[in-house]
């Protein structure tokens, strides 16, 4: 069983609850001084305690999506993040398994769509990395064989699984619905990692001497999957969205690369990114790298592209609201002003940092992306 398989969540329920029942049942028995009922009765309190630990444990994993598999669990996932040789031959995207979703009584790509595993390749940034590629219903149905889909750029946070933007935060399932109910047109979600150098956080940056994140994002991977997939390849045809560590990464890219993402949404954002012992030094020491960095910084330095961009906060357990709403009243400044940056917002009354919270804003979000984006 998966580790974030309902399966698994409730067989340890299940087997919690037995021990627990079977424990008050044989707690007379072991009332004695010896050391026969001794061990009895810490081996049972003992046994008990794991397995409530591990439901809540398998649960609040499931519900987070903390690790995505017993592997990543383990931490014996070994697939590398980088590849050193820029000039390995072949198709820049590679398919290396296929799942089917079960959605609307179906799980036929003309009903549910397809999810493909795949590996991409850089050639400019020199890295490969996985991706989990959705595609729409509509991407198998023959009314739609010559259209060219939008596509939209999906981030967790750091460290983050893949999976948990299908099994937790249900991206493709809420495109599927809000297709479905005609509240948004069909888009080809690209879901990834911004790690793409594990285990290093990277912020989606060029690290001086370092991974060249933000080249891999927004000029490697677009490209790589115009070619492969019928999606756009103008900037009008991609968005990104992410949440905590991939929603700054969203909001940067867009506003520093308008010539590739055309949106942005950044759910539970920060607006620069951290120094510590999981970045390292991102700018190698360059003060004018790190400020161009800083969102804050660019609304007030640098021209306003002409992007569209969301941001999400909390008024109560959020840290970053404070400066959510700086950021949202700086943007409205320059709209006052004629400057083509546009600005929207989701602010919820509670709601902490963690997927309970994203979960409410994703069906809102995609749905705000998905119509500030062009087919063609």
């Amino acid at each position: 069983m998966g580790l974030t398989s309902n399966n698994i969540v409730i067989a340890a329920a299940v087997a919690a609850l037995l021990l627990f029942a079977v424990t008050i049942w044989l707690w007379p028995r072991l009332a004695g001084r010896g050391v026969a009922p001794v061990l009895g009765r810490f081996g049972m309190l003992l046994g008990t305690q794991l397995t409530v630990f591990m439901a809540f444990g398998l649960f609040a994993n499931q519900s987070f999506g903390f690790y995505g598999s017993w592997s990543d669990l383990f931490g014996t996932q070994n697939e590398p993040g980088v590849v050193v040789d820029h000039d390995t031959p072949g198709t820049r995207v590679r398919v290396t398994e296929t799942r089917h979703l079960a959605m609307d009584g179906g799980s036929s790509p003309r009903i549910a769509g397809r999810v493909e595993k795949v590996k991409i390749q850089g050639p400019v940034s020199g890295i490969a990395s996985p991706a989990y590629i959705y595609l729409p219903p509509e991407y198998f149905r023959p009314e739609y064989a010559r259209r060219t889909f939008p596509a939209a750029l999906v981030l967790t946070g750091y460290p983050g699984t893949t999976e948990a933007l299908i099994n937790g935060l249900k991206y493709p399932q809420h495109s599927h619905k809000l297709v479905k109910a005609g509240r948004m047109q069909p888009l080809v979600l690209v879901m990834m990692r911004p790690t793409v150098a594990p285990p290093r956080d990277t912020e989606c940056v060029d690290v001086p001497g370092g991974p060249r994140t933000e080249t891999f994002f927004t000029k490697d991977l677009p490209k790589a999957v115009a070619d492969h997939y019928r999606v756009g390849k103008r900037a009008r045809n991609w968005g990104v969205i992410g949440n905590s560590t991939g929603g700054y990464c969203a909001l940067k890219m867009a506003m520093r690369h308008p010539g590739a993402f055309s949106a942005a949404a950044g759910l539970s954002p920060s607006y620069k990114a951290p120094i510590d012992a999981t970045t390292g030094d991102l700018f190698g020491g360059s003060e004018r790298l790190e400020r161009e960095n800083d969102l804050m910084w660019r609304l007030d330095h640098k021209p306003a592209p002409p992007v569209s961009l969301l941001v999400s906060s909390s008024e109560h357990g959020e840290q970053n609201y404070k400066d959510t709403v700086r950021f949202v009243n700086k943007v409205k400044r320059l709209n006052r002003r004629g400057e083509p940056t546009r600005i929207s917002s989701i602010i919820l009354g509670t709601g902490g940092h963690n997927f309970n919270t994203w979960k409410r804003e994703v069906p809102a979000a995609l749905e705000w992306l998905g119509g500030r984006l062009a087919d063609r």
